[in-house]
């Protein structure tokens, strides 16, 4: 697999490369985790190179939406042979009320502001953030409908948001012939699986393309850490991705064991752990682009070799058993003794 080798996004005709480039690292601050903006330049220029056309960020992203400005510089000339996803729904005016949510008037204003510190007139794909649990889903669904209509957006997706609202505003979206949702960003790695429990599935039958974000675990799949970095973190203090792990509960003794298994596996192949975490995420049907979130070109070149990666079953087998999650009500028993109760002794192929 290269990133020429293009795939159609959930149930549109989009065609999107296999990794998409995240840009959450552009413009975040002196002295933080971020990129300079050559290291930035060099990953765009990378990146496209090799035939990658997806590029993912948001108007949170960077200080004071100042990523989708550098984006916009670094794609002059280029724009347009690129897929580009920008977010809304996260403040971007500490104070102001109406600067952050689902609601109309955020989406409206956080599309107007991205254009403009994109230089282009469209957003190819705009995702709703982070769900608010305020916003009616019918204000919500006509917004992003409006804006397509108009021209300023072609495809809409949905972030971090519930499965059962997804699938409802994905159906009413559908019945009203309003423009419905293409793809569903959601953090997917061997660290967090518990979106296959609904979000996963859900996105499947309603046709939304899975764009994992963070599916090295926060860094933590390519085995940089150990247990003398186990312990607390202090939200205050978050100039690190060390520092971020530790404040948000994923640097834990069962993350590790995680990773230790990812290192071991990775030594078979001959590949790095981040190789081994990116590919496995691919290894699932209803994965479509993961979002690779480096920092340096020289992370991005390593990254990108997750896709001549061939994983056994006998490997597979190994890191699921290693990341397994606790079962979950009620999809653990519909697939378990109630399925004899359902069908008896007849034998029943699962629809794909």
């Amino acid at each position: 697999m290269q990133l020429d080798d293009y795939r159609l996004l959930g149930r549109s005709g989009l065609r999107v490369s296999p990794l998409a480039l995240g840009t959450m690292t552009f413009r975040v601050g002196a002295g933080a985790w971020g990129s300079s903006d050559e290291e930035a330049r060099r990953m765009v220029d990378l990146y496209i190179d090799r035939g990658g056309n997806f590029i993912d960020t948001a108007d949170f992203y960077g200080q004071m939406g100042q990523s989708e400005v550098l984006l916009g510089e670094l794609l002059k000339g280029r724009r347009d042979r690129l897929v580009v996803s920008t977010k809304y729904s996260l403040t971007t005016r500490p104070g102001d009320p109406n600067a952050s949510g689902n609601h109309r008037k955020n989406m409206i204003r956080s599309v107007e502001d991205s254009l403009r510190r994109l230089g282009t007139d469209y957003i190819d794909l705009l995702y709703l953030h982070m769900w608010d649990f305020n916003t009616p889903v019918d204000e919500i669904l006509r917004s992003f409908d409006d804006l397509v209509r108009q021209g300023k957006v072609l495809y809409i997706g949905l972030s971090d948001t519930p499965a059962w609202q997804a699938s409802r505003m994905q159906a009413i979206a559908e019945l009203r012939g309003w423009t419905p949702f293409c793809a569903l960003q959601i953090p997917y790695s061997l660290i967090e699986r518990t979106v296959e429990r609904e979000l996963i599935p859900m996105a499947r039958e309603m046709g939304l393309g899975v764009s994992p974000w963070a599916p090295l675990g926060q860094g933590l799949l390519t085995g940089k850490y150990t247990r003398a970095d186990l312990g607390g973190g202090d939200m205050d203090k978050l100039g690190s991705r060390k520092a971020i792990n530790a404040a948000t509960g994923k640097l834990t003794a069962r993350n590790l064991d995680i990773a230790d298994r990812v290192v071991e596996i990775a030594g078979e192949l001959g590949c790095t752990p981040a190789q081994l975490a990116l590919a496995w995420t691919l290894t699932h049907p209803a994965v479509a682009s993961p979002v690779v979130g480096v920092r340096t070109p020289a992370q991005l070149e390593d990254n990108l070799g997750a896709l001549a990666l061939e994983i056994s079953p006998e490997q597979l087998a190994r890191l699921d058993a290693a990341s397994a999650v606790p079962p979950v009500f009620p999809i653990d028993v519909l697939h378990g003794p109630a399925r004899s109760m359902m069908f008896g002794n007849v034998k029943l192929r699962d629809r794909v």
